[in-house]
């Protein structure tokens, strides 16, 4: 795997344990998943940005975003019990498929 798409990989890592955090701190009133929060998203953005230097910011934005929704969608569901109703699982289908459709025939995402 390129060096760029582990930056990418380890960003969507970070934001998705950043936003985790977030629901975890009860909007910053518990220290500890607040200090995770901010950390998290300081390592993803830094991240975000060595991915930057090789690939697009378009594309960059749309797998690192689409993929932290559809993550945060699942651990929503695992960790915190939130249910997704039929529309909101195909709007989720549909994100999958478009960062596939980058991924696999994009001439603009680097390989």
């Amino acid at each position: 795997m390129p060096l760029h798409y582990i930056y990418l990989v380890l960003a969507i890592a970070a934001e998705t344990i950043g936003t985790t955090a977030l629901q975890a701190s009860q909007q910053f009133s518990k220290f500890w998943p607040s200090v995770l929060v901010v950390a998290a998203y300081a390592i993803s953005f830094y991240l975000l940005a060595l991915a930057l230097k090789f690939m697009p910011v378009g594309i960059v934005y749309a797998i690192w975003s689409g993929l932290g929704i559809v993550l945060i969608a699942i651990i929503g569901f695992v960790v915190f019990g939130q249910r997704l109703d039929l529309p909101a699982t195909l709007g989720l289908s549909l994100i999958i498929v478009g960062i596939l459709i980058i991924h696999l025939f994009s001439k603009t995402a680097t390989h």
